[in-house]
């Protein structure tokens, strides 16, 4: 590499008309003299929230075995390539997704009660809505201090598409995310908002659309910049730079081709949303493609994605299921109905591991994404036939800069689950100055020794 007296800030970004586009960690962001000792910078430490809804088939996501002697279960056999790095942990539980007295809203309850622990009142208090502010939102305010956006809040469903038993449940359904227990983070859908989010100017929605027909790419606006910085820089970094303004420039054109399939295709297909690509797996692999930049450009180091909301009836033909999410989930012991539902969860779980791959392969640091995040994927239900918010599923993906081992199988007994969200939060260096939701302290989640 090039070293240079003064290395290139972190937070560099390339400026052009109307545009503006930070750059991934390159090697001349280390500062000089370090360089000189060959020494990698230090680790950025990034934290994700995947929620699948309607629980899973228990029976079938649990792996055999406990420690690093385990099999994984059907179910998460997709994952097998990440097996060092996964640690999926049973026995977490949300006991505050509980009725207490106040109806059946357990799927609600469930999404609301994920990171913050607390019980919603979907009832009793009608439509007084109030929460709690959930683990993302407090790593947000430590890790979002060096970033542009604190977090991301993503989406793979719209609002619209579920039912609800009252005004207030539904409400609850909407977002993982709450940045105060009067304010929720509404959960985008849209990749073109959130890449125009990430990269673009900002404004009201009807003025981000305006502003895409007026301009044919963001990178056109800051090609001449992105020339100039590459004569300053090493052939590694050259190179790294080169692939991630590629990695944004497909991107582009994938949105952009959704876009004029949408268009050609409303006539026939009105009830389509515009932007959004017509296929689940490409809308799915996009959004985490965009997360995946988001990290790589360290524009959030915090992300929520809801891949569907609680009581979705999606259907998912592509893999042989024409049948609603929620239908199917309450298979009441129908071996047809069960198969269908494991071939769904099996589904998010293949969905999961395409973005594990993508953070493998994204150099960062003397790493990968993958090395220096900490994923949580699982749900606030854990049998959806029975509503039941115990023995959840629970996975956490990635090494969090050597702070955790994966490769194990967790089996504890009926433990909150908000201990573990106290844990990763710790390991993320993320300070809690007050308990969260019923949690009793964190999970002694190092290995044995030995074993």
């Amino acid at each position: 590499m090039i070293v240079v007296k003064k290395a290139l800030p972190r937070r560099t970004f390339l400026r052009g008309a109307g545009a503006m586009l930070a750059l991934p960690l390159l090697d001349a962001m280390v500062p000089a003299l370090t360089a000189l000792a060959q020494t990698p910078a230090a680790p950025v430490r990034r934290l994700g929230f995947i929620y699948i809804p309607n629980g899973v088939m228990q029976a079938r996501w649990t792996p055999t075995g406990e420690g690093t002697r385990f099999d994984l279960s059907p179910i998460l056999a997709p994952l097998e390539p990440f097996r060092d790095d996964i640690l999926v942990v049973s026995g977490l539980a949300h006991r505050q997704a509980e009725s207490f007295g106040d109806g059946n809203a357990d799927h609600h309850r469930a999404t609301a009660a994920w990171l913050s622990g607390v019980h919603a009142w979907t009832r009793s208090t009608g439509l007084e809505i109030r929460l709690s502010t959930t683990a993302d939102q407090i790593a947000a305010a430590t890790l979002g201090r060096q970033t542009r956006l604190p977090s991301l809040e993503l989406a793979l469903e719209s609002a619209t598409s579920i039912a609800c038993d009252s005004g207030a449940d539904c409400f609850y359904s909407n977002t993982v995310s709450w940045q105060t227990p009067t304010t929720p983070l509404p959960a985008e859908v849209h990749p073109r908002v959130v890449f125009e989010r990430l990269f673009g100017d900002g404004g009201s929605a009807v003025e981000r659309q305006a502003q895409a027909r007026r301009t044919a790419s963001l990178l056109d606006s800051v090609v001449e910049e992105a020339a100039r910085l590459q004569r300053r820089l090493g052939p590694s970094d050259r190179s790294r730079l080169t692939e991630y303004l590629d990695s944004v420039r497909a991107i582009e054109g994938r949105i952009q081709r959704s876009d004029a399939t949408d268009l050609e295709m409303a006539l026939e297909l009105p009830e389509r949303p515009t932007d959004i690509p017509g296929n689940f797996t490409e809308h799915a692999r996009l959004m985490f493609d965009l997360q995946t930049l988001a990290y790589q450009a360290d524009i959030t180091r915090v992300f929520t994605l809801l891949v569907g909301r609680e009581q979705t009836n999606r259907t998912y033909p592509e893999i042989g299921v024409p049948d609603g999410h929620h239908v199917v989930s309450h298979h009441q012991h129908d071996p047809v109905l069960m198969a269908k539902k494991e071939m769904i969860d099996t589904y998010h779980v293949e969905l999961l591991g395409y973005f594990l791959d993508r953070l493998r392969s994204t150099p960062d640091g003397d790493g990968s994404l993958l090395d220096h995040a900490m994923i949580l994927y699982g749900s606030g239900l854990g049998d959806g036939d029975l509503h039941s918010h115990d023995d959840l599923p629970v996975l956490v993906a990635g090494g969090g800069a050597g702070r955790l081992q994966g490769g194990r199988h967790l089996r504890l007994p009926e433990t909150p689950m908000t201990n573990l969200l106290v844990t990763l939060l710790a390991k993320a260096d993320v300070p809690i100055e007050q308990q969260l939701g019923d949690s009793t302290g964190a999970l002694d989640v190092e290995p044995a020794a030995g074993v």
